[in-house]
């Protein structure tokens, strides 16, 4: 077993600064929010306090950057663009001066300098008339990185980013997963689904580019959305659930500052797992409820880890401890947690703009 511990302090979590009312407002944000004309009304009956008061305490929640994002989240692929995790590694001088160059492309989505043999991860994505390895190239030029590695998807496990902020801890059971893709090819399951894009309509992209902004926090917040595209609210919620069954919208939620939150430890587990294992191990690690990401990717000479597990938990000590269970349920013991230093940029891709 080898695992990296981290070599700078993570930001220190702000999750004190948040009553129980907050939390019960970030746990419905993250996997509950209501598609109704008055989203933040409903909220708050669930909580037991006014449609105002609830607007005024997410209002809060954003301007302390706990609350990042209120909005639908897509599936890349199924829209027809392509991505990949990409590492780098620079002299220490230059991490930050190219981690910034690299935030300007659009499709550069999450930026993190990370402990290892790699300093910097980041996830790009680019329109189906792009190619990443031709973007990356360009973006390893301009830099002047030392080494690349293009990490796509081999097999995708599990993503679903959701934190129990009431137990302060992973709540990452209801995920997105290729499993609920499949679907029936010439009599058997097509395992691949998840990486074919969907045929777009011009309605499709119309909703797509007005449910990925951010979501006013007012009364009837999807009112505008609705008239600009000419429907009725019910029927954009129809939309939406559309979305959903054709396996194009993820779902419908906030985004959190995770260490704000008071989830102040992010580590990248990266594990080598033999190919007859594949399948299985990956399925046992996306169980966890600790575990918000979970993929297979390509190896190299110098880097032989297949799967990729993101844990997020309140300490290092949480994390190390997540992933000793998950050694020890699945019996791969050669793994290495790389640990986030720094932050360099977290936002949501924009799609048809």
């Amino acid at each position: 077993m080898s695992q990296g511990r981290p070599q700078t302090h993570s930001e220190p979590g702000r999750g004190s600064d948040l009553d129980l009312l907050d939390r019960q407002i970030l746990n419905i944000l993250q996997s509950e929010f209501p598609l109704v004309e008055r989203p933040f009304e409903r909220i708050g009956e669930t909580i037991g306090i006014t449609e105002a008061e609830t607007i005024e305490r997410i209002v809060s929640l954003k301007r302390r950057n706990v609350v990042r994002q209120i909005g639908a989240i897509f599936d890349t692929r199924r829209l027809g663009y392509k991505t990949s995790l990409v590492a780098m590694r620079f002299d220490e001088g230059d991490l930050e001066a190219a981690a910034r160059r690299i935030n300007e492309h659009p499709g550069v989505s999450h930026n993190y300098a990370r402990t290892g043999q790699f300093n910097l991860w980041f996830t790009v994505a680019v329109p189906p008339s792009e190619t990443i390895d031709e973007t990356v190239d360009t973006m390893a030029r301009d830099t002047g990185a030392l080494a690349v590695r293009v990490m796509p998807t081999i097999r995708f496990f599990k993503i679903g980013v959701n934190f129990d902020m009431l137990r302060e801890e992973g709540a990452a059971t209801d995920y997105y997963s290729p499993d609920g893709l499949s679907e029936k090819v010439n009599g058997n399951t097509d395992p691949h689904r998840w990486n074919r894009a969907e045929v777009i309509t011009e309605q499709d992209r119309c909703a797509i580019r007005e449910l990925q902004e951010d979501l006013p926090l007012i009364d009837r917040p999807f009112a505008d959305m609705a008239e600009r595209l000419d429907l009725t609210e019910p029927d954009l919620f129809a939309k939406a659930a559309e979305l959903v069954r054709r396996g194009l919208m993820r779902r419908y939620s906030a985004v959190l500052h995770h260490r704000r939150a008071g989830f102040s430890s992010n580590a990248m587990a990266v594990w080598k797992v033999p190919e007859e294992r594949a399948v299985e191990v990956g399925n046992i690690m996306a169980g966890s409820k600790w575990v918000t990401h979970c993929y297979q990717r390509p190896t190299f000479p110098d880097w032989q880890y297949t799967h990729f597990t993101m844990i997020h938990a309140t300490s290092h000590e949480q994390c190390e401890q997540v992933a000793r269970d998950i050694s020890e349920e699945t019996g791969i013991s050669d793994y290495k947690l790389l640990y986030s230093t720094r932050e360099y940029k977290k936002t949501r891709v924009r799609y048809f703009v």
